[in-house]
C-alpha cells in the first residue's frame, strides 16, 4: 500500500498544465476561467477513467466515489480546492485533490473494494482570487452561501460572477446540495504554507485545529500641513501614530508569543507626498490564535491602545472589524486515526495548529474532520517557488492512505 513518487510528480505535473504561466508566473487558475473549467473536466474524465461515479453540483464542485460494499456504512471524503491565487504555485489546493486520487485509487487497487464508499472532492473555490468571495465550494455544500451577495459582484476587468459562472455552464444552488450527503468523515491534505515543518524535521503535520482570525481596517485622520513650517510639537501627523501603534502592538505580540500572530499588512497615506505631513491614512490589522477567548481580549486590547495613542496625539480613529472568524478544531476521534497511523508507519509526525485558513474550517463544523500537513520549503507559498520536496508528499500521501484505509475498511 504505497503510492510511487513518480506517479506523485506525474500527477502534479499533469494537473498543473491546466493554468500554469511559466516558471516566473506560476498558477493562474481562477474560478470559472477557462483554466478552472478545463481541470476540473479533466479531473472529471480521470474519476471516471479510475472508476468513479462522478457528479458535478450546481456550482461546479466536482466529487467522484468509489462505492462501499455497505451502502448504510457512509462515505469517507478526502480532497481540497481546485483554484489557486494569481501567479501562485502548484501545490496549494491541488495536491490534496491529487493526494486523495492517488489514495483512493492505490487503496481500490490493493484491498478492493472498502466497506465505506470512498470519495474524492474537488472543491470550486477557496481563495477569493478572482471575486471577492471565499469558500464559495465548501460553503455551497453546508447551504452557507450568500448568493444574494454575488448577484452584483465582479471581478478587477469587470466581469460579472453570474455570468463567469453561466458561461462556465453552472448556476446558484437553488436548495440542499446534496454533495456531502452520508460523508461521515473529511480529511485534507495541504501544503503547511508555513516553515514549522521544515525547521523541526518533521515531513508529517497533524492538525488539531485552525486559527481564528480578526481582521480590520482602521482609519486615522489628523492634520495635513507643510513639512518645512509645522514644529513638530504642533503636528497631528497619522503616520507618527501609526507608528506608534504597530511598535507598541508587535512589542506586546511577541511578549505573548505562539500562537498569536499579528500583521500590519496594508498601509495607505494621503497625501503621500514628501512636503506634506501626512493628514489621512489607512491600514490594516489581522490577528489570528487558536484560542478564542485570547483572541478576542488580546485584538480588543490592541485597538483600545490604538485609540488611547490617537486620543492623546489629537488624530480621529474609526476601526471597523470586517472579519471575526472563530478558531475550529479538528476532531478528536480523526487526530487520534491519524496519529495512530503515523505511529504504525513509523512516520515523522508532528502535532501542530494551521494558521492559515482551508476549507476543512468550513466542512469541521458539520462532518468529523481532520487534516494532514506536509513541509513548504522555506515556508514559501502562494508564490511561483511554492513548493514541496517529493519524498515529504510521498509521506504525506502515506498517512492520508494510511488513514482512509482505518476509516473506509
Amino acid at each position: 500500500m504505497s503510492v510511487s513518487v513518480q506517479d506523485v510528480s506525474k500527477t502534479i505535473d499533469w494537473l498543473a498544465q491546466y493554468g500554469y504561466q511559466g516558471e516566473d508566473q506560476g498558477m493562474v487558475r481562477l474560478l470559472y476561467t477557462p483554466e478552472w473549467r478545463a481541470a476540473q473536466s479533466a479531473l472529471k474524465e480521470r474519476f471516471e477513467q479510475a472508476g468513479m461515479a462522478v457528479r458535478f453540483d450546481a456550482v461546479g464542485n466536482l466529487k467522484g466515489t468509489f462505492a462501499g460494499s455497505d451502502s448504510d456504512a457512509g462515505i469517507v471524503a478526502s480532497g481540497s480546492h481546485v483554484d489557486t491565487v494569481v501567479n501562485g504555485g502548484k501545490l496549494d489546493g491541488a495536491l490534496g485533490i491529487e493526494a486523495a486520487l492517488l489514495a483512493t485509487m492505490d487503496l481500490v487497487a490493493t484491498h478492493g473494494q472498502p466497506k465505506k464508499g470512498l470519495a474524492v472532492i474537488s472543491m470550486a473555490e477557496e481563495e477569493g482570487s478572482r471575486f471577492p468571495y471565499v469558500f464559495w465550494g465548501s460553503k455551497n455544500l453546508f447551504d452557507l452561501e450568500d448568493n444574494a451577495q454575488m448577484t452584483d459582484i465582479m471581478d478587477k476587468d469587470g466581469v460579472r460572477f453570474v455570468d463567469a459562472m453561466h458561461e462556465c455552464g453552472f448556476d446558484f444552488n437553488r436548495g440542499h446540495d446534496p454533495l456531502m450527503d452520508g460523508v461521515t468523515n473529511w480529511l485534507e491534505l495541504h501544503i503547511e504554507q508555513g516553515n514549522t515543518l521544515e525547521m523541526e524535521g518533521r515531513q508529517v503535520g497533524i492538525v488539531h485545529g485552525i486559527v481564528g482570525q480578526r481582521r480590520y481596517d482602521i482609519h486615522l485622520k489628523g492634520e495635513a500641513n507643510h513639512a518645512g513650517t509645522t514644529m513638530m510639537r504642533y503636528r497631528h501627523d497619522v503616520v507618527q501614530a501609526y507608528a506608534k501603534v504597530v511598535s507598541q502592538s508587535i512589542e506586546k505580540a511577541r511578549a505573548a508569543g505562539d500562537p498569536l500572530v499579528l500583521t500590519f499588512g496594508k498601509v495607505e497615506v494621503r497625501p503621500n507626498v514628501v512636503n506634506v505631513v501626512p493628514g489621512e491614512m489607512t491600514f490594516t490589522m489581522d490577528c489570528r490564535h487558536t484560542d478564542k477567548d485570547f483572541l478576542v481580549s488580546f485584538s480588543d486590547g490592541i485597538v483600545s491602545d490604538m485609540r488611547a495613542i490617537c486620543a492623546d496625539m489629537g488624530i480621529e480613529i474609526e476601526v471597523d472589524n470586517w472579519m471575526d472568524e472563530d478558531p475550529v478544531p479538528m476532531d478528536d476521534g480523526m487526530i487520534s486515526v491519524i496519529q495512530r497511523v503515523c505511529q504504525e508507519r513509523g512516520l515523522n509526525a508532528l502535532d501542530m495548529h494551521s494558521g492559515a485558513g482551508h476549507d476543512s474550517q468550513i466542512i469541521a463544523r458539520y462532518i468529523p474532520s481532520g487534516m494532514i500537513f506536509v513541509p513548504s520549503i522555506r515556508g514559501v507559498s502562494h508564490n511561483p517557488a511554492e513548493a514541496t520536496k517529493m519524498e515529504d508528499i510521498k509521506e504525506g500521501i502515506d498517512a492520508l492512505e494510511a488513514t482512509l484505509y482505518a476509516l473506509a475498511y
